[in-house]
């Protein structure tokens, strides 16, 4: 008995892993996403009719991304690679190698704007015009995204298209609603500068008419000259400055060290580049919002 019980045992795990992870749906639409802005876009507008991948996993910096050999083969097995191009060099690269035909880069969705590297006399250079990839920090743009995906997954499974298209509308009325109440939320405040680590709140400066005082560029691990961190604090003095913002998959070290400098707080902004610890990205959003409210001294 005891014999039948150690054979049969195995048989039993094997099932209820495969009853728990859930077998493939063999008609889904097979999606590789980046890293979270667009996964989240992929779950929320593929539903049930696809099967997605993540790349980056969570607590990861996504800049940082390097692929193993087994990533960059299953590349060439999707239906779908979601990416934001120039934003993860090894994600171009394996895109590039396994999955050209299959790729979508969500930048050819909307209008992109300038990055910006901070110079030794700290001003900002402009980089290559269309150079700041954080296009899901303006709802607005993100929902052209949203649309844009809706439409590709479409072709891909034409008779999941309504359903992909449904998907999208609902997703964008919400980012409609979320942009309204950040339009409303920033629209009478104290200050309307941003003292951030990096240069990653470009878009949501523009599409809420705030300034960003950035101490490093677009690429979260530079280190800044001690010219441009003099300079940077002598502005949020001048501004009346009183939160540094940092993110949360970076070191806080730079923007506590400025925050002490200048009298002000160090404050965590998040450019969602990662999924949340609790939540989603709206939810996410909404706690930048009150997070900026603050900090600026809305009413």
């Amino acid at each position: 008995m005891r014999r039948l019980l150690a054979l049969l045992l195995p048989l039993a795990l094997t099932a209820c892993s495969a009853s728990a992870g859930g077998a493939a749906d063999e008609d889904a639409v097979q999606v590789t996403a980046a890293f979270y802005p667009y996964a989240f876009l992929v779950e929320r507008i593929g539903g049930p009719d696809v099967e997605l991948t993540t790349l980056t996993r969570a607590g990861a910096e996504p800049h940082d991304l390097e692929l193993t050999p087994q990533q960059v083969g299953a590349l060439g097995e999707s239906d779908l690679v979601v990416y934001a191009a120039g934003f993860q060099p090894a994600v171009d690269e394996a895109v590039e190698q396994q999955a050209a035909d299959q790729a979508f880069d969500v930048h050819e969705a909307t209008e992109l704007v300038q990055g910006y590297v901070p110079l030794e006399d700290g001003e900002l250079e402009p980089e290559e015009e269309g150079s700041d990839p954080h296009v899901w920090l303006d709802p607005n743009r993100y929902a052209q995204v949203a649309t844009a995906l809706a439409e590709r997954l479409g072709e891909l499974s034409p008779d999941s298209a309504a359903a992909f298209e449904e998907r999208a509308a609902a997703l964008t009325g919400e980012l409609e609603a979320l942009d309204a109440e950040m339009k409303a939320g920033l629209a009478s405040c104290e200050r309307r500068e941003i003292v951030t680590s990096h240069n990653a709140f470009g878009y949501l400066a523009d599409r809420y008419d705030l300034e960003q005082i950035a101490v490093t560029g677009i690429t979260p691990e530079e280190e800044p000259t001690p010219r441009r961190l003099a300079d940077v604090a002598r502005l949020a003095q001048q501004r009346g400055v009183t939160t540094v913002f940092f993110e949360e998959l970076v070191s806080p070290r730079t923007a506590e060290s400025l925050a002490r400098e200048v009298g002000a707080k160090a404050v965590v902004l998040s450019p969602l580049e990662g999924p949340p610890e609790t939540g989603d990205y709206l939810s996410a959003m909404r706690t930048n919002l009150a997070t900026l409210r603050t900090a600026l001294g809305c009413t």
